[in-house]
């Protein structure tokens, strides 16, 4: 537990993706020098920004990760001679990890012998994994291709990068009316209201969080202090108000170092979201914050830190004095706050749009509202008589948001074996999974079973029945959705999709569509029987992408459009299956960074972000067979502008076939 608080402490902030603030922390090189005809010794140095560090290879176990080498064809080729040796370091007790970690500054050496297998060899690879940090820590690999005569390198590497460029220069399309794409393919009234969605959920969240046990108790206590510190009332309610808006300002500055990631690359968001082992992560975080709910241990950021903000608010006083405090409220508020900022967290990766922006509007709306009962009861004290008494209704709620975290769990493994293809949370398991929470959680509600932290058994009040009631009604419909008998309407876009079942079906497209899943297989078909294309770049933990799908798609005005008119070709971002061999290639971007694209989903993503400067899913283009473009991209709209788009699209294909 010691190991997951700091953690937690972030909010769940991926411990392993993080942007970096400068363009290249560490600039690296390499040396060979010939010891025989057959032994060499490899020198690789790097330049360390300063400020920042690189961790070495025999840094702690449990701290921070350290450098890896990996020596392609090692074994086949050639052998090491010994273990990588280092330059100079430093060591340094790490109070997050509770390890003495190991790590360089300013300059890094390592030093490889070698011993040639094959006489003829006169390259070899080197991939270098490391970690870098500053105030943030980033993975980083770097390839080096090493000419053993010392005389290829720099032709070596410029060969690499024109080989990268020529390769990414062949994804790009020669597409036509390229001017109608608008940035985005969403309208500002489309974001603004998932933007407003987002805030909404953030403020039920702050709401929710008010009633814990960890918050509720604070209201009246810090509301007396203010009013009763101050000889003037004006003064001590200025405080007070003063105090909400560092606590709004807190969450909202804890949401910008997401708002980095874009410079580091216009795929990692997406990467985030969809990374396999990230979701199992956040799956494992997910019910260790359930069973804390549940009572049965309690996460909570280290004592200290909470001692130093208290000890801090009252030695410097003022305005200072009291960010202070709103810090202090915060921390020690975590056990109940930071699963709910963590459900937030998961909410906003899943959302439509800028993952950073989501987070940030989610993040301000959950601070305002911790915030607004401080001001308001300033203002209005007599206010505070009509709030109901601390008590067992407390512990209920809590343990409410323990089901909830551990259905949202589940959504997070479902992710998981989605994007890997595992095949094991088909659309009935997931559902059969739901249903069992949300039973357990009825029983619970009606005094069926208890949890550890329960107090003494008294009678049900009608606030907690009605909530039995509901959570026995959504079992209900949990269960006719598997049955088939209804559409589960409520939940679209949040199951796996329909296609993804237990029962063998047709096709393995939405609604039993007829897709392709390789560009140039659906531009050929298109060709063929000249009709126009709609290329949908989707991803398989896109949940606004299951929306359109299963609300948009399946409407009856559209869905005959969608079967008879066009050719679908579906390009999942998200695919971790390997490209082969010969189809693996280097991209550079415009930053000078290289990227291995390795996987169908990264090269269907480079490919939206090449040709049509975008990166998040849904993204509707409609082309002609000949790669014109016949309307401006869409996203996630509604039936009837998805319709009249169709519609558009094809109309302008028809004129272009009859000039």
């Amino acid at each position: 537990m010691r190991f997951l608080v700091p953690l937690l402490g972030f909010l769940l902030i991926p411990f392993y993706i993080f942007s970096q603030t400068e363009a290249n922390p560490a600039v690296w090189s390499h040396e060979v020098n010939k010891i025989s005809d057959t032994e060499y010794e490899l020198v690789f140095k790097g330049k360390i920004m300063d400020g920042w560090h690189v961790y070495s290879q025999y840094t702690a176990e449990g701290g921070s990760l350290p450098s890896e080498f990996t020596f392609e064809k090692a074994g086949e080729d050639y052998e090491l001679i010994g273990k990588t040796e280092e330059s100079e370091t430093i060591k340094e007790y790490s109070d997050i990890f509770e390890v003495e970690e190991t790590f360089f500054k300013k300059e890094a050496i390592f030093t490889q012998k070698i011993k040639l297998l094959n006489p003829e060899v006169r390259q070899v690879s080197v991939n270098l994994f490391y970690q870098i940090c500053k105030e943030v820590c980033i993975p980083k690999d770097y390839l080096f291709q090493i000419s053993l005569d010392g005389k290829a390198f720099v032709e070596t590497q410029k060969e690499l990068d024109e080989k990268s460029v020529a390769i990414g220069e062949s994804l790009k399309l020669d597409l036509k009316n390229k001017d109608l794409l608008n940035q985005g393919g969403l309208t500002d009234s489309e974001g603004k209201s998932n933007l407003w969605m987002i805030f909404g959920l953030g403020f039920l969240g702050g709401l929710i969080a008010l009633l814990t046990p960890c918050v509720f108790p604070m209201i009246p206590l810090t509301v007396s202090f203010f009013t009763k510190q101050s000889q003037q009332k004006s003064k001590g309610i200025a405080n007070a108000v003063l105090y909400g808006f560092f606590i709004v300002l807190i969450y909202f500055l804890l949401s910008l170092p997401f708002h980095l990631f874009n410079s580091v690359d216009s795929q990692i968001l997406n990467t985030i979201a969809t990374n396999i082992w990230l979701n199992v992560f956040f799956f494992v975080i997910f019910v260790v914050f359930a069973f804390s709910f549940f009572g049965y241990f309690e996460l909570t950021l280290p004592s200290s830190w909470a001692n130093k903000m208290d000890s801090a608010s009252s030695k410097v006083g003022g305005s200072l004095g009291i960010f202070f405090m709103a810090l202090t409220l915060a921390i020690v508020s975590f056990s109940c706050t930071g699963p709910i900022l963590g459900g937030l967290l998961g909410s906003t990766t899943l959302a439509e749009g800028n993952v950073a922006t989501n987070l940030t509007m989610g993040m301000v709306g959950f601070g305002l509202a911790l915030a607004l009962p401080f001001a308001l009861f300033a203002l209005f004290p007599t206010w505070l008589n009509s709030l109901p008494k601390s008590g067992g209704w407390m512990t209920t709620v809590k343990v409410v948001l323990g089901f909830l975290e551990l259905a949202l769990a589940f959504k997070f493994l479902s992710n998981a074996d989605l994007v890997g293809n595992w095949g094991i949370f088909k659309r009935e398991i997931f559902l059969g999974i739901w249903i069992v929470l949300f039973v357990l959680m009825t029983l619970y509600l009606f005094g069926i079973f208890r949890f550890p932290h329960d107090g003494p058994k008294k009678k049900l009040s009608s606030t907690r029945k009605l909530f039995g009631v509901l959570s026995l009604a959504f079992s209900v419909y949990l269960i006719l959705g598997v049955l088939n008998v209804t559409p589960l309407k409520l939940l679209s876009g949040f199951p796996p999709p329909d296609f993804y079942s237990v029962v063998k079906t047709e096709s393995d497209c939405p609604l039993g569509l007829d897709c392709f899943k390789d560009f140039e297989e659906g531009v050929a078909y298109a060709k063929e029987v000249n009709k126009p294309i709609l290329l949908d770049f989707t991803g398989w933990a896109c949940v606004n992408c299951r929306k359109m799908e299963e609300n948009v798609w399946s409407h009856s005005s559209v869905y005959p459009l969608l079967k008879e008119e066009y050719v679908l070709i579906s390009l999942y971002v998200d695919d971790r299956k390997e490209l082969p061999e010969s189809e693996k290639f280097d991209f550079k971007f415009d930053s000078g960074r290289i990227k291995s694209i390795e996987t169908i989903g990264q090269k269907w993503g480079t490919f939206q972000t090449v040709n049509f400067n975008a990166a998040s899913q849904p993204y509707y283009v409609l082309l002609s067979p000949n790669l014109e473009i016949l309307n401006d991209a869409v996203q996630y709209v509604d039936v009837e502008t998805y319709k009249a788009w169709l519609t558009s699209g094809l109309e302008k294909h028809q004129l272009s076939m009859n000039k």
